[in-house]
C-alpha cells in the first residue's frame, strides 16, 4: 500500500499505511495549515507523512483522533505541537487505559514517542476549531467510547474512523452494555449524511454508491449476529476477524436466550 498522500476530494488527502491498511487523512486549510486525522502507523510512516507535508509547505494546525485505540492516537515531533483533539469520552478512555495502550503500541509498532502518544484535548463542540473548511464531528459509541467521525460538508467527505470498511466487519465494543445497539446507532448517524466519498480507518476510499453498499452490508451483518446467526460476509478473511465474529455470534446467542 502507498504511504504517499493522494487527493481524493478537493483539499482532502489520504495516505494508506502498510500495517492494517490504515488510513491517515490531511485536510488543507488556509495559510499552509492543515488538519491531520489519525496519523499512523509505524514511526517511519508518520515521520514520512510529516516530511511530505513539510515538502508541500504545509504544517499541522490541528489534529483529530477518531477514537481511543492505540493506532489512532499516534503523533510525532515532526508534525509539530498543534492541539490534538478527540471527543471527551475518548480522551477519558485513553487516559484510563493508557497502560494497556502503551503495551499494545510497543508490541505492534515500537519506537513511538510515548510523551506524544495519546496527548489529546477534549472537544465538547460539534466542529473542530482550526483555520480551514468546516470539520464537523459525529460522536457515538459504536466502535469505541467517544468514537468521533469527521464530516467535511464542503466536499461531502466522511472520515468514518473504524467503521464503513470494505475489509473489516463491524467491530462493536463488546465491553459495553449494548454493543450492537451502540454500533447500529452510530451507523444510523453516518448513514443520514449525504456522503460523496468515505474514508474508513482501515480499508479503501469509497464513493457514494460504495458507502451505501457498506452501510447495507454492515446492517445485514449486525442483524444476523444479534440473532445469534453466523454470517457469510466476504470480509471474514483474516483469522482475527473470524475470531471476533465468533464472539459476536456468541453474544447474540446469549442475548436471544434470555
Amino acid at each position: 500500500m502507498s504511504r504517499e498522500l493522494t487527493e481524493i476530494a478537493t483539499g482532502v488527502l489520504v495516505a494508506t499505511a502498510r500495517q492494517y491498511t490504515t488510513t491517515s487523512t490531511v485536510v488543507l486549510g488556509t495559510g499552509g495549515g492543515c488538519l491531520v486525522v489519525d496519523p499512523a502507523v509505524s514511526v517511519a510512516e508518520i515521520t514520512a507523512l510529516a516530511g511530505e507535508l513539510a515538502a508541500r509547505g504545509l504544517g499541522a494546525a490541528a489534529g483529530w483522533a477518531t477514537h481511543p485505540h492505540w493506532d489512532h492516537i499516534l503523533w510525532c515531533a515532526e508534525l509539530g505541537d498543534a492541539p490534538r483533539y478527540a471527543a471527551p469520552k475518548a480522551v477519558r478512555t485513553a487516559a484510563r487505559e493508557r497502560t494497556g495502550l502503551i503495551e499494545a503500541v510497543q508490541r505492534a509498532a515500537p519506537g513511538h514517542d510515548l510523551a506524544l502518544f495519546g496527548a489529546l484535548l477534549p472537544l465538547d463542540g460539534e466542529t473542530i476549531p482550526w483555520p480551514g473548511p468546516a470539520a464537523q464531528v459525529v460522536v457515538h459509541d459504536g466502535h469505541a467510547p467517544g468514537h468521533g467521525a469527521v464530516w467535511l460538508p464542503d466536499t461531502g467527505t466522511l472520515l468514518a474512523g473504524d467503521m464503513c470498511s470494505d475489509i473489516e466487519i463491524p467491530l462493536p465494543d463488546l465491553d459495553q452494555a449494548d454493543p450492537f445497539g451502540d454500533y447500529q446507532a452510530g451507523l444510523d448517524l453516518l448513514a443520514a449524511l449525504p456522503v460523496r466519498q468515505v474514508v474508513p480507518g482501515h480499508g479503501h476510499v469509497g464513493d457514494a454508491a460504495e458507502f451505501r453498499r457498506r452501510v447495507a452490508a454492515d446492517r445485514s451483518y449486525l442483524d444476523r449476529v444479534r440473532a445469534g446467526q453466523r454470517s457469510d460476509d466476504p470480509r471474514l478473511t483474516e483469522p482475527w476477524l473470524v475470531a471476533e465474529h465468533g464472539r459476536h455470534v456468541e453474544l447474540g446467542s446469549r442475548h436471544m436466550g434470555r
